[in-house]
């Protein structure tokens, strides 16, 4: 049995490995091979709550384990006390845009927000209620007045003022929209003006396309757009520090969407989004602030299309040329994930299987010699070397799990034997290189 698993874990582990994608929550039940990356990360979140920020960038083949690795960051961070928002880029979204794709990321990322007591995300609300309380108890102290007192109407004017004079404190570019919005949020939240609040929230998670419709809501002139989204997360993160949260983590994953940029001055623009971030973190322009991409090699390495087409960006992102597979360098700005050994993918398998009968409340009769089996028979599959990856391995196998517990009486061996290798990478990425460029 796997120790302290909960119920709503297991079924997450099993759901979500079944349909291919990472579970939200339970990783660190699953984690196997990857001591020395978290080791070095929970260095790294040191450094960030000393005050440092930082950008890392997790490159790996497709379904070699780049998504798990940024939930896994995720759980760590969590318990070391960062709020963390995790968001995928997609067609519709990027960094750098000016058509409203920069805020639809924006958005998705406020959206995800989590803390530890809410892990699966949407926890800004709690947040700005949490600052709030802080907020109107400091400055109940100062006027010596109860924690009844302070919240009748007469008193609203001075739980303003602390609001706006501690998010001018905190903040530098828009701090003055952004403390307005609060404080539309804290009059919806004392008066029990639900339209209020909702629309104060609107305007913070950037939900807002057009100033008229702020102004006619909220009374405030400015909205987050794709120009001042990333000062606007900054805003957040000095907010999350001087509430007594270590720093702020941002995941961004599927960055291939980057590469995919079909017109080269919109990519480039994202690239130079990119640098900009970087330069930001390691000058220390801002603090507490640690943001982590994953994307595949083709991502980071073409030079015709990745971010080594970005000169600046190559300069900074090459390799430790001195690293190899045995002598790794977890401080460089880019780790690159190795794939799982054999062994650790049986300890993997083992571990599943121990989840999967917690989840299922059952005793599957399968023994460590047909594990063995099984991935002996999976990867001596003609393509396996070329095209089966992790997702692959632990999916099929889920998968047999689920028919043995079915069928009690079906025959192993000869499951086993129908498993099939198949490409299933992407193919548009071998077409992008043919495309020419607009």
């Amino acid at each position: 049995m796997i120790d302290n698993i909960k119920p709503k874990e297991a079924t997450s582990i099993i759901n979500s490995l079944v349909s291919g994608v990472v579970p939200k929550i339970g990783v660190q039940h699953i984690t196997v091979g990857r001591s020395e990356e978290i080791n070095a990360v929970i260095g790294s979140l040191e450094d960030v709550k000393n005050g440092l920020s930082l950008v890392k960038f997790w490159i790996g083949d497709f379904g070699s384990g780049k998504s798990f690795m940024l939930h896994l960051l995720n759980t760590v961070a969590l318990k070391q006390k960062f709020v963390v928002a995790n968001a995928d880029f997609t067609p519709d979204n990027r960094l750098y845009a000016n058509d409203g794709k920069s805020v639809i990321l924006y958005s998705a990322i406020m959206d995800n927000i989590a803390i530890q007591t809410k892990p699966e995300g949407g926890a800004l609300q709690t947040l700005l209620e949490k600052w709030i309380e802080q907020v109107i108890t400091k400055t109940a102290e100062e006027n010596h007045l109860s924690l009844m007192e302070i919240r009748n109407d007469q008193y609203l004017s001075l739980i303003q003022n602390s609001i706006i004079k501690t998010v001018n404190e905190i903040t530098e570019v828009g701090g003055f929209d952004f403390g307005s919005a609060i404080v539309k949020y804290y009059e919806g939240y004392i008066k029990g003006d639900e339209l209020l609040r909702r629309n104060a929230l609107k305007w913070l998670k950037g939900e807002y396309t057009t100033k008229t419709e702020a102004r006619h809501d909220l009374g405030i002139r400015e909205i987050i757009n794709d120009s001042n989204y990333y000062d606007m997360l900054k805003n957040f993160c000095k907010l999350f520090v001087s509430m007594g949260y270590s720093g702020f983590m941002i995941n961004l994953d599927e960055a291939i969407n980057l590469y995919k940029i079909s017109v080269a001055a919109s990519r480039e623009k994202n690239y130079e989004k990119i640098l900009s971030i970087y330069n930001d973190c390691f000058q220390g322009k801002v603090a507490n602030l640690f943001i982590n991409f994953a994307g595949t090699k083709e991502f980071l390495e073409n030079e015709r299309r990745g971010l080594f087409s970005y000169p600046a960006l190559k300069t900074r992102l090459e390799s430790n040329k001195f690293e190899t597979s045995e002598l790794r360098d977890f401080a460089q700005p880019v780790i690159k994930l190795m794939p799982l050994n054999h062994n650790e993918i049986f300890v993997l398998l083992k571990k599943l299987k121990l989840i999967f009968d917690f989840n299922y409340k059952t005793e599957l009769n399968i023994t460590d010699e047909e594990i063995s089996l099984f991935m002996e028979e999976i990867f001596n599959k003609p393509g396996a070397a070329e095209f089966l990856t992790p997702r692959e391995v632990i999916r099929d196998f889920l998968n047999i799990l689920n028919i043995i517990r079915q069928n009690p009486d079906v025959d192993k061996r000869i499951l086993f034997g129908e498993i099939e290798i198949a490409d299933e990478r992407p193919d548009d990425l071998v077409l992008l290189d043919s495309i020419e460029e607009l």
